[in-house]
């Protein structure tokens, strides 16, 4: 089977790419290396660079192709509320192309990685798959409005179409100079500088971080289970969600770290408790958690300690600067 991947370059992206392959498929990908890194790209995927706002571009490189893998995405939730338009147009408009593209080349399968952030706040966790999205972001709205998108033109035009929302995913290979987003990753390239994590609010916020291990094995599933085509399936843990500060303290014990964490106010329409049910995927296809938060975070201390750590670059353009913008962003804190 020959199949596209979309944002090939980025840490999701990447991880598929090498289990396709590995399956004995070929792999062709694109990615404006926005959010992902050349070295990530296995050899032997075939490697667009490109903006996919380029429909014509699309086109052209998914030609032949029988499956796309959507996982491209500037997904930056908290930054969407001060750089809606760039996030808008790398989240929503790009799935709208990667699917006309498919249809003109009429691809027969399509697997759409969302997000958690389309069910903003719901009142009760876990999220479940059944619940009407309310997202409250533009990043979570983006992406529930991308969804939307993609279900009108599978139907009409006979893509099958899958959507997986995998949440939290941290592991090695996960961006970790990136100011933005990437909360594990933030915290431990900083301590291991030396220098203390910084946490928005009081840091009861809660998440399940997924394993990027458990979260790819999953989305190959996708593919090419039958059952799967027209459903929505969250991916990842839901046994131990964490609060923020917790994950701080934990990272810290791993490192043998000195942890004085550094307060800032909270980010503007962030959700305080989210985690997904993962009831609907282990059910249906054998979801089953293999790689603990510990073991996971040992993996990425390992990986930045091999790699070095890395100052922290402010790539991405901040559109709306007013007091509620976070001060880490716009003095450069990290």
């Amino acid at each position: 089977m020959k199949i596209y991947i979309t944002g090939v370059a980025g840490f999701l992206g990447s991880y598929i790419a090498e289990e396709m392959l590995q399956h004995g498929h070929s792999v062709v990908g694109c990615d404006n290396l926005i959010g992902g890194e050349l070295n990530n790209v296995p050899k032997e995927v075939q490697f667009h660079n490109f903006d996919m706002v380029d429909l014509e571009c699309l086109v052209k490189t998914s030609r032949g192709c029988d499956l796309i893998y959507h996982t491209a995405c500037t997904a930056y939730e908290g930054l969407s509320v001060f750089s809606p338009a760039l996030v808008v147009k790398n989240t929503t408009q790009i799935t709208v192309n990667a699917m006309t593209a498919a249809i003109i080349n009429r691809v027969s399968k399509f697997v759409h990685c969302s997000s958690m952030a389309r069910y903003g706040t719901q009142g009760v966790v876990p999220f479940t798959e059944d619940m009407i999205p309310k997202p409250q972001d533009p990043y979570g709205i983006a992406k529930y409005t991308a969804e939307l998108l993609l279900q009108n033109l599978s139907g009409v035009h006979g893509i099958d179409l899958v959507i997986g929302i995998p949440h939290n995913i941290i592991g090695a290979r996960q961006k970790y100079d990136d100011p933005y987003r990437n909360v594990a990753s933030i915290m431990i390239n900083l301590m291991m500088q030396g220098r203390q994590p910084v946490i928005y609010g009081d840091g009861s916020q809660q998440r399940c971080f997924s394993s990027i291990s458990d979260d790819v094995n999953c989305l190959v599933k996708l593919a090419f289970e039958p059952k799967a085509v027209g459903n929505i399936y969250n991916i990842g843990p839901d046994e131990n969600p964490i609060s923020i500060l917790e994950l701080a303290n934990k990272i810290a014990q791993l490192l043998n770290f000195n942890l004085d964490p550094i307060f800032y106010p909270g980010r503007p329409q962030e959700v305080k408790y989210a985690n997904c049910s993962a009831n609907k995927i282990r059910k249906e296809l054998g979801y089953q958690t293999e790689v603990g938060l510990t073991e996971c975070l040992q993996s990425m201390i390992d990986y930045i300690e091999k790699k070095g750590t890395k100052p922290f670059q402010y790539h991405l353009p901040i559109e709306i600067v007013n007091n509620r913008t976070p001060k880490t962003w716009t003095d450069r804190i990290f």
